[in-house]
């Protein structure tokens, strides 16, 4: 038996062979959308772009998974491993977190004792460098305590940027008001990007990029000025990106970080899951370091 898993949500948007690799046990999201699910499509993206063609006006919600789903993923990772660590999405975006904790009450007493949770305070990429941080602990031979020590110190380390080509999907979802989306269109036409960023786990203005029409452009100018804030120079950059069924503007972005930056590690670049893409639309894109 192993001794430390990993349990979090699909809003974490690893790549499968990630998953695979390190036996991580994904937490369903349920997405409600009927009229989604009549459209044409390989995957959500797709399928949205389809209802903007047809000019259907319809929006999807997402539900937590109930303290079942994450209740059935503690059990099977405790026949796999000795102790387990959730990570999970944002507790102040989702109740998530609230089910995670929940779902260990259900557990046996010896159990619940071999469960431990860890709010993120980040979602996709930046949920995802949290766990591969754990992952590193872990393989190391760290304890449990100095692990969970270790990454509840990590937390805020993490930075987390999204660009949309259109801020509909997100004001449909009540997250920002219809006066900012209306300005957030305006800006882009003139080539001026808002980038929206998670502030203590609240999605919050990051600020605006001139001169970034494009999406990339506008993110690799967030990374420079963080890179120089935070006096990153000369020190690894561990960086994941993430699209909404965008790769080419994701592939873009990757490859002018690499010309930029000699000390950057992009450990993978992946499309969005259900959970953050009926709130960032299609051609969304995030980087997360």
């Amino acid at each position: 038996m192993e001794k430390i898993g990993i349990v979090t949500e699909e809003a974490v948007d690893f790549p499968q062979e990630i998953i695979e690799k390190y036996q991580i046990a994904i937490v369903p999201v349920k997405l409600f959308w009927p009229e989604l699910e009549e459209m044409p499509g390989e995957n959500t993206f797709q399928k949205m772009r389809e209802l903007e063609k047809r000019g259907i006006k319809s929006f999807g919600k997402t539900s937590q998974p109930s303290i079942k789903d994450f209740l059935d993923k503690y059990n099977f990772q405790l026949e796999r491993f000795e102790k387990i660590i959730c990570i999970t999405l944002t507790s102040k975006l989702s109740g998530s977190h609230n089910s995670a904790i929940q779902a260990r009450k259900f557990l046996e007493t010896e159990k619940q004792e071999k469960v431990f949770i860890i709010d993120s305070l980040s979602v996709t990429g930046g949920q995802a460098l949290l766990i591969l941080k754990a992952i590193d602990l872990i393989q190391e031979g760290k304890e449990i305590k100095e692990i969970i020590k270790e990454l509840e110190e990590f937390v805020p380390q993490i930075h987390l940027y999204v660009m949309f080509e259109d801020p509909k999907w997100i004001e449909a979802l009540g997250r920002i008001s219809h006066l900012v989306a209306n300005l957030m269109r305006g800006l882009a036409k003139v080539g001026i990007r808002p980038v929206l960023t998670l502030k203590n786990g609240v999605l919050v203005q990051a600020g605006v990029k001139t001169g970034a029409k494009e999406m990339p452009a506008g993110l690799l100018k967030q990374l420079e000025a963080d890179v120089k804030k935070f006096k990153m120079e000369d020190k690894k950059i561990r960086i994941a990106i993430t699209h909404g069924d965008s790769l080419e503007g994701a592939q873009k972005l990757k490859e002018m970080i690499g010309e930029k930056f000699k000390n950057a590690e992009i450990v993978f670049l992946n499309i969005i899951d259900n959970i953050l893409g009926v709130a960032t639309g299609p051609n969304a894109l995030t980087i997360a370091w």
